[in-house]
């Protein structure tokens, strides 16, 4: 017999990709080794300035998520290596249904002895009842391995005036070195998202937040410039940095993600130097 509730929630196809990546040193150059791509994930590699450390760019070709998507990341820079991992667009998450599982993200990022690996996503924009449960896993293989991340979140699409007024918002970053877990950075935001960003002690009514991570032997040194980054940022963008035992963290708030972004590239010269911020970033 026919069954209506059922066909009221009809379910839904759901997207999966696996990505993952190796770089490898050879002589003077660092190279893309190992390649595997399955599902909606893909990876680009554009032409890059002799010299200089190749950008994979990654692509999600089914043009963002939604509720029940599950897409996993691997990336690992063995000995020496020196490479960017950047994304061709801001991942956009879409609204899903209340009883749709989240969208579910994995990325384990692995970086060995000498190695140099940068991590720069482009912006994830949640709309209003956007569902994501993400997890970034950075594990390092000794102190002399260095490493650079951004992640950024714009919540709604501010351009239309959206509001975020519903939704799931699970991060977790982690950070490994030597075998030791020194850094869990956990992130929830649920119901009334914006009721949530409002409060001052959380964002003060902004709608736009990034994390930076760094890590290295010199990275210290890097915490006084970052800090002066911070305080010449556009109007409306505030942050704050510490540094300890080598690692670097920092959190910031600002009123819209060009406002943010302004500020990580500021961050990125600082703290990357004397390298170009991807060019997908200029798209």
């Amino acid at each position: 017999m026919f069954d209506a509730s059922r066909a009221s929630t009809p379910r839904l196809a759901r997207s999966v990709g696996r990505l993952a990546l190796v770089f490898r040193r050879r002589g003077a150059r660092s190279v893309l080794v190992g390649r595997e791509e399955e599902g909606a994930l893909r990876v680009r590699l554009p032409r890059h300035e002799p010299g200089s450390a190749p950008v994979a760019v990654t692509l999600n070709n089914a043009g963002g998520l939604a509720g029940g998507d599950d897409l996993a990341i691997a990336v690992r820079w063995e000995e020496g290596a020196e490479a960017a991992v950047a994304s061709a667009a801001a991942e956009r998450v879409y609204r899903a249904r209340d009883e749709d599982p989240p969208a579910r993200v994995r990325i384990r990022l692995e970086v060995k002895a000498g190695a140099n690996a940068a991590w720069l996503p482009q912006e994830t924009i949640l709309f209003d009842r956007a569902r994501l449960d993400r997890e970034t896993r950075i594990v390092l293989a000794a102190d002399t391995a260095r490493f650079l991340g951004f992640e950024a979140v714009v919540f709604g699409r501010l351009a239309r005036g959206e509001t975020v007024h519903g939704g799931l918002f699970r991060d977790r970053i982690v950070l490994e070195r030597a075998g030791r877990t020194i850094l869990v950075d956990p992130t929830l935001l649920t119901g009334d998202i914006a009721a949530t960003l409002d409060r001052a002690a959380v964002a003060a009514g902004r709608r736009a937040a990034a994390a930076i991570l760094a890590a290295g032997p010199d990275i210290d040194a890097r915490l006084e410039p970052l800090r002066a980054v911070l305080e010449l940022s556009p109007e409306g963008v505030e942050g704050g940095a510490s540094s300890w035992d080598g690692i670097l963290f920092a959190r910031l708030v600002g009123p819209d993600g060009l406002s943010l972004r302004r500020t990580l590239l500021s961050a990125l010269a600082i703290l990357r130097p004397g390298e170009d911020p991807p060019r997908v970033w200029a798209c």
